[in-house]
């Protein structure tokens, strides 16, 4: 749609009434420059997280189904006191839930994927010279049922919204101010990065870095949607994210740090055909997202099989694993919370022998063991203990000059 922007405020955007209240005149100056737009809007603070307290204070185990019903809340209340608030400034605006502006969704409740948005509701009230402000995060599946997104769902609302109705930018508006070469509360001197592509910041987010959530990028590069990362509190320009970005003699565009992370070894598995398959499809339909694999050659035909997954998400892959090493006759199953994923990410990683050489000598000299590393064309990655990662970001960060 012509003139069109897509606006997206994070729940420290809307933390409080002031934050509303400020989040609206931003809007209204956006209209007021001609543009059409369409606002998704998280839960304000941490509300999302006290209905999660809630729930789990009455049972260990809360009904999907009800736990997505009683989330959607907290967007739903973001939606129309902002709107309440643009209409009290003296503009036409609606709130619309995700059902409403035709957010379809698949069958999983909380981790929803979009299947389609059927954007009729929307293109209409943006006929009438309204600002639309959809509730982000949620949507509906096709037995009518309210469905989430999982963690960066209103990333991904606010993207999929800007393909579907072909918007010329699809702003996040969150509480720094865009993408930095790391981040800046570990590492104080890291720099705003004006641009960056498709591929280098889906591997940034996927490695850790919370400004977007991978699920987020990676539709915005499948259907081209430019992304504009700007802080809600001031009127800087922030990282814009495209699909080509001028980078030349630049190695290393951002280190990240991943906390959020937990290690899984299976030890002592028979070395036979279809083990891994076994282990790794058994997570697959748990709906457990694996991240690192490494499997060590052991003697006497057995091997060791080690793997990480979100925290999150750790006690689920255990179960799994459990069962895994008992079908099989593994000897047993260990785990650990205490580790971090340290990266490096650019499009000089695999073209210059120099950048794995400064990061293994960085670790070296930090008396840093390596627990795991994975690479790509763009990034280097390695499993080291949490209480190190922070430490060793720093240190990194000095010692590619960003």
């Amino acid at each position: 749609m012509k003139d069109l922007i897509v606006q997206k405020y994070g729940g420290s955007s809307v933390g409080d009434i002031e934050k509303i209240q400020n989040v609206a005149k931003r809007i209204i100056k956006t209209k007021k420059s001609g543009k059409n737009v369409v606002v998704v809007v998280s839960a304000m603070g941490n509300t999302t997280d006290e209905l999660i307290k809630m729930a789990y204070s009455i049972s260990d185990r809360p009904i999907e189904r009800e736990l997505d019903a009683l989330l959607s809340t907290g967007e739903q209340i973001s939606i129309s006191l902002l709107a309440i608030a643009i209409e009290n400034m003296g503009h036409e605006v609606i709130s619309l839930t995700g059902a409403q502006c035709g957010i379809i969704t698949s069958n999983k409740h909380f981790k929803a994927r979009i299947n389609e948005i059927n954007t009729q509701r929307l293109e209409s009230e943006l006929s009438q010279g309204k600002i639309v402000i959809v509730a982000g995060f949620q949507g509906i599946n096709k037995e009518n049922d309210i469905t989430t997104l999982g963690r960066g769902g209103s990333d991904t609302t606010a993207v999929a919204l800007a393909a579907a109705l072909k918007a010329e930018l699809c702003q996040i508006f969150t509480d720094v101010e865009g993408v930095y070469t790391a981040d800046p509360r570990i590492v104080p001197d890291a720099k705003l990065i004006s641009e960056i592509s498709y591929d280098e910041i889906l591997e940034l987010a996927s490695l850790g870095v919370k400004v977007l959530h991978p699920r987020a990028v990676e539709l915005a590069g499948n259907h081209k949607v430019p992304i504009e990362v700007r802080s809600s509190f001031t009127e800087n320009k922030g990282t814009l994210i495209k699909e080509e970005v001028k980078m030349e003699k630049v190695l290393i565009r951002g280190i990240s740090l991943d906390e959020n992370i937990g290690k899984i070894s299976v030890l002592e598995v028979p070395d036979k055909p279809g083990i891994a398959f076994k282990l790794f499809s058994s997570l697959a339909e748990a709906d457990i997202h694996v991240d690192m694999i490494v499997q060590n050659v052991n003697r006497q035909s057995v091997n060791d099989i080690t793997f990480t997954v979100a925290l999150d998400e750790l006690q689920d892959a255990i179960e799994v694993a459990q069962k895994f090493a008992f079908e099989v006759d593994a000897q047993k199953v260990l785990y650990d919370r205490g580790v971090s994923k340290l990266s490096v990410v650019g499009s000089g990683v695999v073209a210059n022998a120099e950048v794995a050489s400064k990061f293994f000598e960085t670790l070296f000299q930090l008396g840093i063991n390596i627990q795991m590393i994975s690479t790509s064309e763009i990034k280097i990655s390695c499993i080291i203990d949490k209480d190190r990662g922070k430490e060793a970001m720093k240190f990194m960060h000095q010692k590619f000059n960003m």
